[in-house]
C-alpha cells in the first residue's frame, strides 16, 4: 500500500520551496537584483531613451560622442590609465623582488609604506602634491626659485604626466601585492641553474625571474588601468584646473544643471565594456600565474645576496616612502595647522582654528563625518551580510545555481565605481522611489560597489572551515541555523571582522560613486573634501583631510589588533 500513497510522496518536495533555505535564496536572489542588476540593466535602458518622452533613440550615443570635446575625453582616460599603470609597474616591481627574494634591509619598513599608501585616499594624495608641486606657490617650486632665482618652476603638478604620476603613487600598491604574492612561489632553483650557466644576478633576474611573474605583471598593469580610467577625485582635482578633461569629469559635467543622466548612462557604457573586456583578459593571464610550480615539487626559496646593491634597492623604496606619504603628509599636517599655509613653518603661523571650525563651526562638516561613518558602518554590515550568506550557499552547495549567486556577488567588481553610481541614480533617484540624495540609496549603492570584496573574504572564510563540524552538531540534533551560530559563526568572526573592515575604510573614502548620489545633508567627508578643494581654502582641506585619516587609522589599527598588521593587504591577493 506504501507505493500506492504517490499524492502524498510528492507533499515532501513541495514543501521543500518553503523550507527556510529556499526561501533565503529567493531574498538573497532579490537582493542582489536590486543591488547589481536593476541598476546597470536601468542605464542600459535609459541610454536609448528619450528624456521628455521615453521613446526609443540613438541620439544619446550621437550626442556623447558627436563632439572632439567628449572623444577627447576618451582618448585622455585610456592615455592616463595606461602611463598611471606603467609608472606604478616601474615603481612596484623593484620593491616586490627586493621584499619578495632579497636580502634587502628594512622590508618591514616596506611593508608599512606599500600599507600607508594603500589607505591613503588618493585626492589626498593629490592635495598633498599640490601643495608640494603646485606652479606658483608649491613648496619645491618655492625653494627652487628661491635657490636659483629661477622664474619657472622647477615641477609642475598641473600636467598630464603630473596627475599620472599622482595616481600611480596610491596604485603601485596593487602592483606589488600581485608580484610579490606570485615571487613567493617561485622557487630558487631556476634562478641557481642560471646562475651555473654564467648568469649573474640582474641577468637573472631580468631573464629568469620578471619572466617566470610576467602574468601578475601584467594583471597588475591592467587593474590599475581600470582603476584609474574610473578615477574622480584625482581628476577634478589636478586635471579640470589644468582643462585635462577625461571619461568620469566629462559625466560630472552631464550631472550638471540641466542633469543628462541619459547622456551618462550612453557615455558610460563603453567604459562598462571595456572593464569587462579587460578584466578577462586579467583573470585569464593570472590563471596562469602558478604555471611555473607544477613540477610536483615544493622548492626552496633562498634569498640573493645583493651586497651594496641593497642599499640601493633599500634606497628605491624610501624615495617612494617620500613621494607617495611621506612628503603629501608633512605638507598636508603643516597647513592644517597654519593661518596660512604658504607662509611656513613658524609659531606666529601656527593656529587650531582650522580644526575649531570644522568641528565647532562649519554648517556641514560634522554632519559629514557623522554621515562617512554610519554610512561606512552600514553599508560594510549589508554587504558582509549578504556575501557571508552566498558565499555559505555556494561553498556548501547546498541550492541548485548557487553559482548564479556567486556571479552576481562578484559582478560589481567589473563595475567602475562611476558607473555603478549613474545606474543607482537612473534606477532609484527619480519616481517612484525618489531616494536622490538620501542615506539609503548612498549606503545601499557603496554596499554593491564592495560587495566583491566582502565576498571574497566570505568566501575563502568558509573554505577554511569543515562542514564535518557542523554535520556532528546536527547528527547531535542541532538545527542548520542553530549549527551555523554555534559552530560556523564562532571560527569566522575573525575573517569576517577582517572583510567589515575592509569595507568600511575604502567606502568611507570612496568618492567617485558618492559624488553623484549625495544631497545637500548626505555629503560624506570625502564629498566635502573635494568641494573644500574647489572653495581653495588648503588650510581647511588639510585639517578636514587629517580628520578623515585619524578616522581611517583608527580603524586600521583595530584591524591590526584583532585580525593581523596587514590584513587589508593580504585582501589583495
Amino acid at each position: 500500500m506504501s507505493a500506492t500513497t504517490l499524492p502524498g510522496a510528492a507533499r515532501p518536495s513541495r514543501l521543500r520551496l518553503f523550507e527556510p533555505i529556499t526561501l533565503l535564496w529567493v531574498v538573497l536572489i532579490a537582493a542582489l537584483l536590486v543591488l547589481v542588476a536593476a541598476p546597470l540593466l536601468k542605464m542600459f535602458v535609459i541610454s536609448f531613451e528619450m528624456q521628455d518622452t521615453g521613446e526609443f533613440t540613438f541620439q544619446n550615443y550621437l550626442t556623447a560622442y558627436g563632439r572632439d570635446r567628449y572623444l577627447q575625453a576618451v582618448k585622455n582616460s585610456l592615455m592616463l590609465g595606461a602611463l598611471s599603470a606603467a609608472i606604478s609597474v616601474v615603481i612596484a616591481v623593484p620593491m616586490a623582488w627586493a621584499v619578495s627574494r632579497t636580502d634587502m634591509p628594512g622590508k618591514g619598513f616596506t611593508w608599512a609604506i606599500v600599507l600607508a599608501a594603500f589607505i591613503m585616499p588618493p585626492y589626498l594624495g593629490a592635495i598633498g602634491w599640490i601643495l608640494l608641486a603646485g606652479p606658483n606657490a608649491g613648496w619645491i617650486n618655492v625653494v627652487w626659485r628661491g635657490l636659483t632665482g629661477a622664474t619657472d618652476p622647477l615641477v609642475n603638478i598641473y600636467t598630464f604626466f603630473g596627475m599620472a604620476f599622482v595616481i600611480a603613487l596610491h596604485s603601485f600598491p596593487l602592483v606589488f601585492i600581485f608580484v610579490k604574492s606570485a615571487l613567493d612561489l617561485i622557487s630558487s632553483e631556476m634562478e641557481d641553474a642560471a646562475n651555473i650557466l654564467g648568469g649573474g644576478t640582474w641577468v637573472t633576474m631580468r631573464k629568469v625571474t620578471l619572466p617566470l611573474v610576467w602574468p601578475s605583471i601584467l594583471g597588475g598593469f591592467i587593474l590599475i588601468f581600470l582603476e584609474t580610467i574610473a578615477l574622480f577625485g584625482t581628476p577634478a582635482i589636478i586635471g579640470i584646473p589644468a582643462r585635462i578633461n577625461v571619461v568620469t569629469t566629462q559625466l560630472w559635467q552631464f550631472f550638471e544643471d540641466p542633469v543628462r543622466v541619459e547622456v551618462a548612462s550612453a557615455f558610460a557604457m563603453p567604459l562598462l565594456l571595456i572593464t569587462i573586456g579587460l578584466i578577462g583578459v586579467q583573470k585569464l593571464l593570472l590563471s596562469r600565474k602558478g604555471y611555473v610550480s607544477q613540477t610536483g615539487k615544493g622548492g626552496e626559496r633562498r634569498e640573493v645576496k645583493l651586497g651594496p646593491w641593497r642599499w640601493v634597492l633599500f634606497g628605491w623604496c624610501l624615495l617612494v616612502a617620500l613621494l607617495s606619504v611621506v612628503k603629501p603628509l608633512m605638507v598636508l599636517l603643516q597647513a592644517s595647522f597654519a593661518k596660512a599655509w604658504g607662509r611656513g613653518f613658524s609659531l606666529d603661523n601656527l593656529t587650531l582654528r582650522n580644526y575649531e571650525f570644522l568641528l565647532f563651526q562649519h554648517d556641514m562638516a560634522p554632519n559629514a563625518v557623522w554621515n562617512t561613518v554610519w554610512f561606512s558602518a552600514a553599508s560594510a554590515t549589508i554587504a558582509v551580510v549578504l556575501a557571508l550568506l552566498v558565499a555559505y550557499i555556494v561553498v556548501r552547495r547546498l541550492m541548485r545555481f548557487a553559482d548564479a549567486l556567486a556571479f552576481l556577488a562578484m559582478a560589481p567588481f567589473v563595475i567602475p565605481g562611476i558607473v555603478m553610481a549613474i545606474g543607482f541614480y537612473a534606477a532609484y533617484a527619480g519616481p517612484p522611489l525618489s531616494l536622490y540624495g538620501s542615506a539609503l540609496l548612498i549606503i545601499l549603492a557603496f554596499a554593491a560597489r564592495f560587495l566583491p570584496i566582502a565576498y571574497a573574504s566570505s568566501q575563502a572564510a568558509i573554505r577554511a572551515v569543515h562542514p564535518e563540524m557542523e554535520e556532528a552538531a546536527r547528527i547531535l540534533g542541532s538545527g542548520r541555523l542553530h549549527a551555523i551560530r554555534k559552530v560556523t559563526a564562532p571560527l569566522l568572526k575573525t575573517s569576517l571582522l577582517g572583510g567589515w573592515l575592509v569595507v568600511f575604510i575604502v567606502a568611507s573614502r570612496e568618492l567617485s560613486a558618492a559624488i553623484f548620489l549625495v544631497g545637500p545633508r548626505t555629503r560624506t567627508m570625502s564629498v566635502l573634501l573635494y568641494d573644500l578643494t574647489e572653495q581653495g581654502n588648503f588650510e581647511v582641506v588639510s585639517a578636514f583631510g587629517g580628520i578623515l585619516l585619524v578616522i581611517t587609522m583608527v580603524i586600521v589599527g583595530i584591524g591590526m589588533k584583532l585580525v593581523g598588521r596587514d590584513f587589508m593587504l593580504r585582501r589583495g591577493e
